[in-house]
């Protein structure tokens, strides 16, 4: 657990230092906060069921980070460990690469948290953002929404052959879901052709169910959103890690 613990540091050390990870994950979504608040305000709107722009927006944004998080700096680290053949070397150690890159996860999981809950305490503060959902649900929603997205990060790393394919691969999902699954701008302004498109972007239904727990929508409202993000998780986790098993790490 010493040897865990010290890892995990220095790799809570070495995700600070990246530009990329520290400012989409801190300091972006609460610079879009503030912009469209600025513009928008947050008194209740007939456009958002009686929301107020920024209540939708923030749990939009939370996704946002789980985004930056799930699929930029977890898999692209990921990628650059394996090309640097840093793995190879704690296999001859008691940590091994198994619990490398747990404790990786789990860096970039509570960096996720620490990302949310800034955002969340600026809205509060700034645009008095109303929560009508209760603790547990939110949470539940955060958890399997990682988990959801982290997954799939994994599995990017799995069957790609080289880093270079899977850096296109997260950069690609990346910036087409941030801006296609309402994590930026709301999807009600987006025409019913994006929206049909949007269904099939794992973010999308991220989206769905933290505005959904946000406002304590009935379940039956993005039930199905729970159900895809449930099996993204499952299938991306069992086969990334059975293509795991079978790659040389060499």
């Amino acid at each position: 657990m010493k040897k865990a613990m010290t890892i995990f540091r220095i790799e809570t050390i070495l995700f600070m230092r990246d530009f990329f990870s520290f400012f989409f994950t801190f300091a972006f979504p609460v610079l879009l906060l503030l912009l469209y608040g600025s513009i928008y305000g947050n008194d209740p709107n007939p456009y958002f069921n009686g929301q107020g722009t920024m209540d939708v927006s923030v749990p939009a944004y939370a996704a946002m980070i789980i985004g930056v998080t799930g699929l930029m700096a977890f898999p692209l680290t990921i990628a650059s460990y394996k090309e640097k053949r840093i793995y190879k070397r704690f296999d001859a150690t008691p940590i091994g690469k198994g619990k490398m890159m747990a404790v990786q996860a789990m860096v970039n999981f509570f960096m996720t948290i620490i990302g949310f809950s800034l955002l969340f305490i600026v809205g509060k503060l700034v645009y008095d953002i109303r929560m009508e959902g209760s603790w547990f649900p939110i949470a539940m929603a955060v958890l399997l929404s990682i988990a959801a997205i982290f997954a799939l990060g994994f599995f990017f790393t799995a069957v790609s052959p080289t880093t270079k394919i899977n850096n296109l691969l997260c950069y690609i999902s990346y910036f087409v879901m941030i801006f296609l699954s309402g994590a930026t701008l709301p999807k009600e302004l987006f025409p019913e052709s994006i929206v049909q498109i949007s269904k099939f972007l794992p973010l999308t239904h991220v989206v769905n169910i933290l505005q959904g727990t946000f406002r304590d929508a009935p379940l039956q409202e993005y039930r199905d959103s729970i159900m895809i993000l449930a099996v993204v998780m499952v299938f991306c986790m069992m086969t990334g890690a059975l293509l795991y098993k079978k790659k040389s790490w060499m």
